[in-house]
């Protein structure tokens, strides 16, 4: 059961730091698109 755990916190921190690319294969979107977007939000 740890093992499951520990894989989740790994998988959500790997999806964090690769949000750009992994989100903009999933839409079809330029990476610079994406980084204006989340960075629009911040502000």
């Amino acid at each position: 059961m740890f093992w499951v755990i520990v894989l989740i916190v790994v998988a959500a921190v790997l999806a964090y730091r690769f949000r750009v690319p992994l989100l903009a294969k999933l839409l079809g979107q330029d990476k610079s698109r994406i980084e204006r977007r989340l960075n629009q939000r911040k502000d």
